[in-house]
């Protein structure tokens, strides 16, 4: 029964990702506003009411990949170790995340991260999704904080602060990759400017 029950999520899942790759092609190759749902689904060889189980919004097909990871400060602040404050989880997560070329963190120049950057910055529907996508892990932020221990309302203000911060520090390093820098010369400038964000959020916060 179980692994009938992973054979179907799997499926599900394969589902889900072949939709999205048809979408980001379309997309891609004739911009987000030129390409209906009825052609994604036709190119997908799914039905509209197949896509939309998977992605209720048409913006979803592209921005699903953020919102994955919506969560993510959180789920940092969550699985701490025991004797570590919430902002240096925080600060060693985002710096492993550099490390590791994470798309979250900007430093990444795979090919496929920086069309889809270039599709979303450039997209005024995506980009106004992608702004409700960051409130909610603001939001998740916040109240993983008040669960360690910081009472409101510091809880929303630290989370606000620590939100612009690592969205910030993702968006230059971005930037910096359009532009033509290679992930591996631009990370002792974007770990740099991560060490000190994270030290001025110490002393703003008033939590490790």
């Amino acid at each position: 029964m179980n692994d009938e029950l992973g054979l179907r999520e799997r499926k599900k899942l394969r589902t889900r990702a072949a939709i999205s790759a048809a979408a980001i092609g379309l997309f891609l190759e004739r911009g987000f506003d030129a390409v209906g749902v009825a052609e994604v689904a036709r190119v997908a060889e799914v039905s509209k009411r197949t896509l939309f189980a998977y992605f209720p919004a048409k913006e979803d097909l592209v921005l699903h990949r953020f919102a994955d990871h919506e969560t993510d400060a959180a789920d940092v602040v969550r699985a701490r170790r025991p004797d570590q404050g919430p902002l240096s989880a925080l600060r060693e997560a985002f710096v492993r995340g550099l490390e590791e070329r994470e798309p979250v963190t900007g430093l990444c120049d795979l090919p496929e991260v920086v069309a889809v950057f270039r599709l979303v910055t450039g997209t005024p529907a995506l980009a106004a999704r992608l702004t409700e996508f960051a409130a909610a892990g603001e939001a998740a932020l916040a109240a993983a904080l008040a669960e360690a221990g910081v009472p409101a309302p510091d809880a929303s203000l630290a989370a606000a602060q620590i939100a612009a911060v690592r969205r910030t520090l993702a968006t230059a390093n971005m930037d910096a990759i359009v532009a033509g820098v290679p992930a591996r010369r631009r990370h002792p400038e974007a770990l740099a400017a991560a060490e000190r964000a994270f030290t001025l959020l110490s002393s703003g916060v008033g939590f490790p």
